[in-house]
């Protein structure tokens, strides 16, 4: 067998033995294993980092959410304008309702419809042109439920529900068609 270590060939005594019997080698190969093992704890408390990370699991759920919403409205044009659903430009998830001023509706799909770059980026969402079409789409009474303002902070545990939900609802979504 050949030593891990200085590639030299010697005979193992032991089982699962990896180093020759030079002690350089072996304290080597010692730190090798040390370093490998603490390398793997690293790994693990980096893991756990990201689940408890809810600045993370909020944006690895908006991601998921806008990606559903896209995929939900492909056969429609823009929310808030005349373009439609084969304009070449780049589509996004526009919120009526902002992510920041309302939290609470952030991931309700009342609140959120396929909308191009140009209004959601450059026109501020368009909201005069959002708002006739929205309740159009959803009808009056859901659109007053949006408005009702509830204060809502999301915990991690949360956001990763979201997030697997509507990774199920994208996957869903995507075999029916």
């Amino acid at each position: 067998m050949k030593c891990k270590i200085c590639k030299d060939k010697f005979e193992p005594k032991y089982f699962l033995q990896k180093a020759c019997f030079d002690p350089k080698c072996l304290a080597e190969y010692a730190k090798l294993e040390r370093e490998k093992k603490s390398d793997k704890k690293a790994v693990i408390r980096k893991r756990e980092f990201k689940d408890n990370d809810k600045t993370l699991r909020a944006k690895v759920a908006q991601q998921v959410f806008n990606t559903f919403i896209r995929a939900r409205d492909k056969d429609v044009g823009c929310v808030s304008c005349d373009k439609t659903k084969d304009w070449t430009g780049q589509w996004h998830a526009g919120h009526f309702y902002t992510t920041k001023a309302r939290p609470d509706v952030r991931f309700n799909e009342d609140n959120c419809h396929k909308q191009c770059s140009i209004c959601n980026n450059h026109l501020s969402g368009n909201i005069g042109e959002y708002r006739p079409v929205i309740i159009e789409r959803i009808g009056q009474e859901r659109f007053l439920a949006l408005s009702l303002n509830k204060v809502r902070r999301y915990t991690c545990a949360e956001l990763k529900e979201i997030e697997l939900c509507y990774r199920l609802k994208l996957k869903e979504l995507i075999a029916l068609t």
